[in-house]
């Protein structure tokens, strides 16, 4: 159970590597997308790694599924950089991946918990 919990960190931290990596070139009139994809991926880091240090099994669950959240704002965000064409096909499939990934390990996590 521990490694699929540190898993879900490995993912995210990828996730924000490649975020900051392959959106280095975004246009400035397109810059507020970019800061709050930037943002939302480091506030799943934040609340992945405090869901593995409480406890309390009632939060854990809330900020999970608050993980899970973000990360589908995080998509929805992707998917919107993808049609205005500030990301390729590839790059966008390749945050998909990552997305899919933290989404699987957070729902058996949660599962886990129930």
């Amino acid at each position: 159970m521990k490694e699929e919990k540190f898993r879900i960190l490995q993912f995210i931290r990828e996730l924000i590597l490649a975020i900051d990596k392959d959106m280095a070139n975004f246009p400035k009139k397109d810059i507020e997308l970019k800061n709050r994809i930037r943002t939302n991926s480091f506030d799943i880091l934040e609340i992945a790694y405090e869901a593995n240090t409480t406890r309390d099994v009632e939060y854990k669950k809330q900020l999970l599924y608050k993980v899970v959240a973000k990360v589908k704002i995080i998509d929805f965000l992707l998917n919107l950089s993808y049609d205005k064409k500030l990301i390729t096909q590839k790059r966008y499939f390749s945050f998909s991946r990552k997305i899919d990934d933290i989404i699987k390990y957070t729902s058996g996590w949660l599962k886990s918990l129930i």
